[in-house]
Parts: structure tokens; sequence; C-alpha cells
């Protein structure tokens, strides 16, 4: 059991986010599920017998998954980033992650459940570390006008002389 694990608060859609999310990354898996009894749909609000939480795992990382009700709703200010080492693989989590979703600035994404990602390469940290202010500042100036990042464009503008 890993020591912290996420816990993202749903309305009541957390066994659907966490079937989508489970067929969106390789090597991912759903858990258990527990349900509402009777004290907790009183209190809750919630239909005794419905889903209470969802464990499920994403590539080794372990999170929890509760349907809370409409009190809270997700914000930019937590994030997840998605380490794609290739244009390809990039691609496809933009367009699987964004899909019913919104499409943000430098690789940034809302799910259709309101969950923010980051799609990102890690030559991108890379880039934006070196210590050729003038290199990483031309990275930086790409990523800014791109939404979807692009690793051939960014690689140009570290590599331009």
């Amino acid at each position: 059991m890993q020591k912290i694990t996420p816990c993202l608060w749903f309305d009541d859609k957390a066994e659907e986010a966490v079937n989508f999310y489970v067929s969106t990354f390789k090597n991912s898996k759903v858990g258990s599920i527990a349900r509402y009894g009777e004290a907790g749909a009183k209190v809750s609000g919630r239909p005794k017998g419905s889903v209470m939480t969802v464990t499920f795992e994403l590539e080794g990382q372990e999170f929890l998954a509760l349907n809370g009700g409409p009190h809270f709703k997700f914000s930019e200010a937590i994030s997840f980033i998605v380490n794609c080492e290739t244009q390809e693989e990039i691609d496809k989590m933009w367009e699987k992650l964004s899909e019913g979703g919104e499409k943000g600035q430098c690789g940034w994404l809302k799910d259709k459940y309101g969950l923010s990602w980051q799609i990102v390469p890690p030559v991108l940290g890379e880039m934006l570390q070196d210590k050729n202010s003038a290199k990483s500042e031309r990275v930086m100036k790409a990523m800014l006008q791109m939404h979807k990042l692009d690793i051939k464009t960014l690689r140009q503008a570290y590599e331009q002389q």
C-alpha cells in the first residue's frame, strides 16, 4: 500500500470516471467498490446501495474515487502530469483525455469530469532548465503558442542558432 493516495471527489460519476481512466492508461485496473449503507446514505444524501468509493490504479499509482455529491468541484489547482516519451503518445493521450472536455494551453486539458491533466514530454523539463537561458527562453515562447505540445517544434526552438 502506498503512503499517500489521491482521493478524487465526484458528484455521482466516480465509477464511470474510473472506468474511463482505466481504459485510457495501460497497466491500470479497478480495485474495490464500496457502496453506501443506510447510515452513510442518510448523512451523504446518496441512495442506499449506490457506489460510495472505487479504488483504482493507473500506471502503478493508487487512487480513490468518491461519490460525495455536488458540494465540491475540481479546479486547475490540482492536475495530474502524464509524461509521454513520443509524439504519438502525446497525441493519443491528448485526444483521449480531452474527449468531451476542454483543451487548454501548454499541454493542459480538462477531461469530461472536470479533472485537469498536463500531457508533456519529459524532455520539456530538460530544455526549460537548460543553463543556456536563450535556449530555454525560446522553448518557453514556443510552448506558450501551443495547446497540445509538439516535441518537434519544441526541439526546433531549443536547437535554433
